[in-house]
């Protein structure tokens, strides 16, 4: 394994190893004698997450079970629509300000990715779904977002459900709830919702744009490939959603039984979608003459460049009526990560690591930038 972001297949432990081993397999496969069961093509992913009548979300952002009431219609995927490219430009230009404000703040060139990218990331997505706020109602928001997604890491980490009134939970629920208060106080129609929105709009560049800055910084050539317009912002953006998407794999629970590709599902049957699998079948993904063997595993932001590429192809903001509503908040925020980037030098100041304990993150993710 030649980085972080290329994992192998052979000996990659747990859930990750065996949804990566599934590459290739035409039809679902069981991940174990009662499921759950990984969908293993684009065809079958699209069935899964755009039925809502037979596959059923299960649960919301915190682990908690959503109720059929919400997913038909109190879901913040039914309050927000998909944010403008107007929110999205406003939000770009902010996490550049911030991004620099938090450079210039830092006590040297060593940085922690994640750490770095927090505060920018929290407050241009509050612009982008609050752009009614003022700065300092904007900063309070996004304080709060970060407190509950700190709280909510425990929570998502856990092997096993926690109880209600555990400490961790409780630790959770009190964070959530100074969110919803603040929003609702700040006159937000739907608190509950908007601090879904932002926590989830939060976490996830918070990740991408960790591994985008460790891509750069394991490879001096592809920084100076990105100097000389050799490499775009847009195709390593996308390569690096390919190879590491921070929500790399997503569930839902059948509400009756069912076939899927000919593989019987029991009703209550959990079934997997994974992005990071199917972004590495060849029928989505273009070849890279850097690259051995049939899978798609190896990071090269050219094979986006050509004029048939479809990136995107492998949904990794999802599909149906439970798509990102952040997809182009996300991407704008993304490549100006990487513009900010290019001029500068980036290094790695330590190994990296692979952290699965929510989501895939670069963990430590130590950086110099110069």
């Amino acid at each position: 394994m030649t980085s972080a972001l290329e994992h192998g297949t052979e000996d990659t432990p747990g859930r990750l190893g065996a949804v990566l081993r599934s590459v290739g397999e035409p039809r679902p496969c069981a991940l174990g004698p009662h499921g759950p069961w990984l969908v293993t093509t684009l065809s079958q992913a699209r069935v899964v997450l755009t039925d809502t009548a037979t596959y059923d979300f299960p649960v919301d952002v915190s682990r908690r079970a959503v109720r059929r009431a919400e997913v038909r219609g109190r879901s913040p995927h039914d309050t927000f629509s998909p944010l403008s490219r107007g929110c999205a430009s406003l939000a770009a230009r902010l996490f550049r300000a911030e991004l620099d404000d938090a450079l210039a703040g830092s006590a040297g060139p060593r940085h922690d990715a994640m750490g770095l990218l927090r505060l920018p990331v929290a407050r241009s997505t509050v612009l982008a779904v609050r752009p009614d706020l003022d700065a300092g109602a904007r900063n309070g928001v996004a304080d709060a977002v970060l407190a509950w997604v700190d709280a909510l890491g425990p929570v998502i980490a856990s092997s096993r459900p926690l109880r209600r009134w555990s400490r961790r939970r409780r630790g959770e629920q009190e964070a959530r709830l100074r969110l919803e208060t603040l929003l609702d106080g700040l006159g937000d129609p739907a608190p509950s919702q908007t601090a879904t929105v932002l926590a989830a709009g939060t976490q996830v560049p918070v990740a991408a744009g960790a591994w985008l800055l460790v891509a750069l910084a394991e490879r001096p050539s592809l920084q100076a490939e990105l100097r000389t317009g050799a490499v775009g912002a847009d195709a390593l953006v996308w390569e690096v959603l390919r190879l590491a998407p921070p929500t790399w794999i997503t569930a839902r629970v059948t509400r009756r039984a069912t076939e899927l590709e000919g593989v019987p599902v029991p009703e209550g049957g959990v079934v997997l979608v994974s992005p990071l699998q199917l972004g590495r079948l060849t029928d989505l993904v273009p070849s890279s003459e850097h690259e051995e063997g049939a899978e798609r595993g190896t990071l090269d932001p050219r094979r986006w460049q050509g004029g048939t590429a479809r990136p995107g192809s492998w949904l990794p903001f999802g599909a149906g009526p439970h798509a990102c509503p952040g997809r182009t908040v996300g991407l704008a925020q993304l490549e100006e990560l990487v513009s900010w980037a290019a001029p500068r030098d980036i290094g790695l100041a330590a190994p990296v690591g692979l952290d699965q304990s929510r989501g895939i993150f670069p963990r430590p993710a130590l950086i110099q930038i110069m």
